[in-house]
């Protein structure tokens, strides 16, 4: 076989980086990831040239939210099947607990879910503009 018919390497990403996101209220957005979701912030600067706030936030793993703002910037096509980034997801350790804290900042939840494939409780919500977001919760003892 030819190495001209080799296919090319593969990409091989150790995780991901961030998932950015655009508030339309800054103020409003920042709050509720800090104080609601309790993420924590690692940057903020407010850019002047753009009229645009980027918040850095981290997850205990690494992984980061960047937390922007802009003028005016157009509505979520539709929810939640709007072409493109689908939803956040973030792990729990503990669903009911998550649940819970969420319910009281006023948070409207749905109900948990098992995957019937996987068997891993998850439920959604939505950050201040509607956006998707996702508990994925830890297996039972018994499915570990």
């Amino acid at each position: 076989m030819s190495s001209d018919s080799a296919p090319p390497p593969m990409l091989r990403p150790s995780g991901v980086h961030h998932v950015a996101i655009i508030a339309s209220d800054y103020v409003r957005s920042r709050r509720f990831y800090t104080e609601v979701l309790g993420l924590q912030v690692v940057h903020e600067h407010y850019r002047a040239e753009r009229q645009s706030h980027k918040l850095d936030l981290q997850l205990p793993d690494g992984t980061q939210v960047e937390l922007f703002s802009f003028p005016n910037p157009p509505s979520r096509p539709s929810y939640p099947e709007a072409c493109g980034l689908r939803h956040l997801a973030l792990r729990v350790a503990d669903m009911q607990d998550s649940v819970a804290a969420l319910a009281a900042h006023g948070v409207a939840v749905e109900p948990v879910r098992v995957d019937p494939f996987t068997g891993v409780p998850f439920t959604f919500f939505a950050d201040p503009d509607g956006l998707p977001i996702e508990l994925v919760g830890p297996l039972a003892p018994a499915q570990r």
